[in-house]
């Protein structure tokens, strides 16, 4: 069988979507050595790197080439707009293609379309993105509700939400495979960089993600700022995460609440970084108001954080009991979370533990095995119209 497969985000300053394309391959080179996987650095019209071709993931193996679709933006994107009739021998002739970007390719005569679904925020929230991205994401998502051949969702929150927005989707073509982490348990990461080295050892609250609305991080710093007026001694908080969309005055919004002094903006760190972050802080905090599935939580409690994080959409799926929940809307709420992982060290001691035990549960080559199971699936349904 021949796999295409979307790696187009799996370069530079990745986040979700790339993290998930880019463990997603590597768990199915590792397992499925019978197959043959076309990778292409470029993909579909909802998402362009420049730099690809170089920065992509790539394998030294003999059942994985790659095809370049389109040497420029405007070439790649005349392809993927309009599928030329001889459009599927330019891709290498697959059996099935796997999309992982939000972009839903239209026109395939032969080859199956597997498309990752991971959340419907930009229907549910449209203020917490820009119009853009809406709309981008709602041609995505509106071409695979006619057109997929089966949809990965990653959640069951997503899968549940699709179906209600798009009821006409036969829901026997629709499953859900959780992520894994990509941080094994053994002790790893490494701290550099003057803003990381400014942070002491098992004393700094930590917040990952994209600096986008939706990860609540003024509701956040305003919860925070509560909490350093609150105590006698705050530890800080510190921020990591690469820029995203209308939150470009941040760094005015913190130093309005004085806390200035209270916050390390870390900016977009390495995976290296990101592991002793993890490994290293006080307690995760992760108040996101939506997620389709929120894999900075199973990260960090991979590593044996203490988690705070949200009641809401999927992450009581990925938490479980082993992390303190608040609801992402209430600052005050917030704060008592902060207050209470500060005041009892017993309380944070166990949701660590549990922490540990509730990361186990998630692995890619879980992911991996269930995908191919798709793959084999899928290949004997006949192609699905709407």
């Amino acid at each position: 069988m021949k796999i295409g497969f979307d790696i187009s985000q799996t370069g530079n300053s990745k986040a979700g979507c790339g993290y998930f394309a880019d463990s997603l391959i590597q768990a199915l080179i590792r397992r499925d050595t019978v197959d043959e996987y076309i990778l292409y650095p470029h993909f579909g019209t909802s998402f362009w790197d420049p730099k690809g071709e170089s920065t992509t993931r790539r394998f030294d193996q003999l059942n994985v080439t790659r095809k370049v679709v389109g040497k420029d933006f405007a070439k790649a994107i005349t392809f993927w707009t309009n599928l030329p009739a001889d459009g599927e021998k330019d891709l290498g002739r697959p059996d099935i293609i796997h999309s992982n970007n939000y972009s839903c390719p239209w026109g395939l005569k032969q080859a199956r379309l597997v498309y990752t679904l991971y959340d419907l925020s930009f229907l549910e929230y449209p203020d917490l993105t820009t119009e853009e991205n809406r709309g981008k994401c709602f041609e995505g998502v509106f071409s695979a509700s006619i057109c997929a051949d089966f949809i990965v969702s990653i959640s069951d929150y997503s899968r549940k939400k699709f179906l209600e927005f798009f009821p006409h989707y036969p829901e026997k073509r629709i499953r859900v495979v959780p992520l894994g982490s990509r941080f094994g348990s053994e002790k790893t990461g490494r701290r550099q960089g003057q803003a990381l080295k400014a942070l002491q050892a098992g004393e700094f609250w930590l917040a990952v993600g994209t600096f986008e609305p939706r990860k609540n991080l003024r509701r956040l710093l305003r919860a925070f700022s509560d909490y350093v007026r609150q105590s006698n001694s705050p530890r800080p908080l510190a921020l990591a995460g690469g820029k995203g969309w209308l939150e470009e005055d941040l760094e005015e919004f913190i130093r309005g609440l004085g806390v200035t002094n209270n916050v390390h903006i870390l900016g977009y760190v390495s995976d290296q970084e990101l592991a002793w972050l993890y490994r290293n802080c006080f307690c995760f905090v992760y108040p996101s108001l939506y997620e389709g599935f929120g894999l900075p939580v199973l990260e960090a409690m991979g590593q044996g954080a203490a988690v705070i994080t949200s009641n809401t959409t999927s992450l009581p799926e990925v938490a479980g009991d082993a992390a303190h929940h608040i609801d992402p809307f209430d600052e005050h709420d917030m704060t008592k979370g902060f207050l209470k992982l500060s005041s009892d060290g017993v309380y944070r001691q166990s949701l660590r533990e549990k922490a540990v035990m509730q990361a186990e549960k998630f692995s890619w080559e879980k992911s991996a095995e269930e995908v191919l199971h798709i793959y084999d699936q899928v290949i004997t349904l006949p192609k699905f119209a709407a």
